[in-house]
């Protein structure tokens, strides 16, 4: 499987790197890695996200209350902050983490992988992706943090969020949403990863922004749903989302890591802070519990089937 490309080896020493870039997996390789659906999990099911503030304390919150009282979890977080950085962590501190961490939920991320208490990884890599790509080397660092994972528990299940551009993106923000999927969050982070020695493990895609940018092309072709009338409803500033916003990614984390269509999902819920969260108009919820569930089973890599 293991495949290297003579024109792109890189020795990184200088970054920690051991050994050359590897060629993405091959088609055949990843089919027999998603053919497969992985069986559900069993509650009680513990998770821990390693991210930043697209992650933010909220949204695992909302995943709690989603899945019920037998789902826990903790999470290390910084400020734009990519697998290298919270790999170098604690002897670098992260920018952020004094704000980000400062909460009951905070575990040290090489600590929480090493005790082998979870049952599931959630990664994220920071936004702009390609300068992640090009300067924090994230496929060495996603293989480095399936390898400590998987060495203190072997069937931890891996996962990885996508997240999402700026909206003002002089790109635009679809089309870097229909674009950058296949171009830099799988082919060169994700399979990149997976062909690497010890890494060689099917890791599940939470597609975040494909299903921000089906619920809103949903919500355009029907002129607007009771509370959204487009993609500044979901956003608070043109990168970090609202409750709104944050509820639509919590639906896709709970219906790919619990492999269930996510309709019966409390439409009230809490932040992390205890206070009532703004929750979607039905019409809304509905229309985005149905753009989550038609993405999600769509995808190969999220390992749901209908």
């Amino acid at each position: 499987m293991l495949k290297f490309s003579s024109t792109t080896a890189l020795f990184l020493s200088a970054f920690g790197l051991t050994q050359c870039t590897p060629d993405p997996l091959t088609a055949d390789d990843l089919h027999a890695f998603y053919e497969t659906p992985p069986p559900p999990l069993e509650a009680p099911v513990s998770v821990f996200h390693i991210g930043h503030s697209l992650v933010s304390r909220d949204m695992p919150a909302m995943l709690q209350q989603m899945a019920g009282p037998d789902h826990s979890y903790e999470s290390q977080l910084g400020w734009g902050t990519s697998m290298r950085e919270h790999w170098e962590a604690p002897g670098k501190p992260l920018k952020g983490g004094d704000v980000e961490n400062n909460h009951p939920r905070y575990r040290e991320a090489h600590e929480a992988m090493d005790s082998g208490d979870y049952d599931v990884l959630v990664l994220t890599e920071s936004v702009e992706i390609k300068d992640a790509i090009k300067y924090d080397h994230s496929w060495d660092y996603m293989a480095r943090w399936i390898r400590k994972a998987r060495a203190a528990n072997p069937g931890i299940r891996i996962f990885f969020y996508e997240s999402w551009h700026n909206i003002n993106d002089e790109e635009g923000w679809f089309t870097r949403i229909d674009r950058d999927l296949a171009l830099y969050w799988e082919s060169e982070i994700m399979d990149r990863a997976m062909a690497t020695e010890g890494a060689e493990v099917p890791v599940y895609l939470i597609p975040a922004g494909q299903v921000m940018a089906r619920f809103l092309r949903e919500v355009e072709a029907r002129g607007g749903v009771d509370g959204v009338s487009g993609i500044e409803d979901l956003f608070s500033d043109a990168i970090h989302l609202n409750d709104l916003g944050y509820y639509l990614v919590a639906l896709t984390h709970y219906a790919v890591i619990y492999g269930q269509n996510p309709k019966d999902a409390p439409r009230q819920l809490l932040r992390a802070d205890g206070k009532t969260a703004n929750a979607p108009s039905e019409a809304a919820a509905a229309l985005m519990k149905q753009a989550v569930w038609d993405v999600v089973t769509s995808l190969p890599r999220t390992g749901v089937r209908p």
